[in-house]
């Protein structure tokens, strides 16, 4: 071997060491946790819960950190371009496997950028209508969005999002005459569904429980394949619509090229946190399953959901260039 191989090799080494000296010593200081939405809404709110038992579980500090835009693009571009340490992290939810056909181009590659690291939670959109409007089952519902009764125009969060897309696919199955409008953000739309403005919102649960637990809005169906334990009385979608199912998720990531090392401790800590009664506690009261899979179990998930979302995708003819 010649002396520039050898010291080609002999830094190899060194560098590998340090790599490995460094995983093991992870966490050594705050991580930062990146959640691509804004502060407020579901998905910040499930990210400062883990945030703050994941803390406790590594030892320092996770600071939540909302860069909102694009649907969740811009945020989970600067993960995927991060530094893979193990110090940027990124909370992302379903909306990104909806991106992935739904956006020309999302600034990063999903399936070569990021690592899965661990689904944290199943969480069920929900059918409300507005209280005035004259169906108080799915099944009237049906009837009233197939025989053109009267006007059924459902809000959502904007082009492609679960809202927009759990109403397509609902229209579609139905062979409905609803008509789409997009908002900017799930709260505009919640408010003009209370006013009357709109007279349905296919929402993630855990956003209009206090609507419902209020009597301001009327639940009529969960889009999981299950009921929610939180409303046992609110039947699942497919109990009239076979084959209806529309679950959402949220789970964490990190950039590609992150120490095995690395991934698997945190993968551990996020298990350790979802399985922690009180965070258990939260997430049910919110109408939301806490997963805490594994890495592995995780990308099998990412690549199934990809091709799902996709599909909706394409049956709501969403499209942002």
């Amino acid at each position: 071997m010649n002396p520039l191989s050898r010291l080609a090799c002999s830094l190899a080494w060194t560098l590998a060491l340090c790599a490995g000296a460094q995983a093991a010593d992870w966490p050594a200081r705050p991580i930062t946790m990146i959640v691509p939405f804004a502060v407020g809404g579901s998905t910040d709110a499930t990210a400062r819960l883990l945030a703050d038992r994941l803390g406790k579980e590594l030892g320092q500090s996770v600071v939540v950190d909302n860069r909102p835009g694009a649907g969740g693009n811009i945020g989970g571009s600067l993960v995927a371009k991060a530094k893979p340490d193990g110090y940027t992290l990124l909370l992302h939810t379903s909306t990104m496997t909806t991106n992935v056909t739904l956006y020309k181009d999302m600034g990063f590659d999903v399936r070569k950028d990021l690592m899965p690291v661990s689904q944290v939670a199943l969480i069920p959109n929900v059918l409300v209508v507005n209280k005035d409007l004259p169906a108080h089952t799915l099944d009237e519902f049906v009837a009233y969005v197939r025989e053109d009764k009267g006007p059924v125009n459902y809000g959502s969060a904007g082009h492609g999002s679960s809202q927009h897309l759990s109403g397509a696919l609902f229209n579609n199955m139905v062979e409905g005459r609803m008509i789409h409008v997009p908002y900017k953000g799930g709260s505009l739309a919640n408010t003009d569904l209370l006013s009357g403005q709109i007279q349905a919102v296919f929402s993630p649960l855990v956003e209009v429980l206090p609507f419902i637990d209020s009597g301001k809005l009327r639940a009529l169906a969960v889009t999981t394949g299950e009921r929610s334990s939180r409303l046992p009385d609110v039947p699942a979608m497919r109990e009239v619509l076979p084959g209806y199912e529309v679950v959402l998720w949220n789970g964490v990531f990190a950039p590609a090229g992150t120490p095995s090392e690395v991934i698997e401790k945190l993968a551990n800590a996020i298990h350790a946190a979802t399985q922690d009664p009180s965070v258990r506690k939260i997430l049910a009261d919110q109408g939301s399953i806490p997963v805490g899979s594994q890495p592995a179990q995780f990308g099998k998930v990412m690549d199934s959901e990809i091709q799902k979302w996709g599909e909706l995708v394409k049956v709501s003819g969403a499209r942002i260039d």
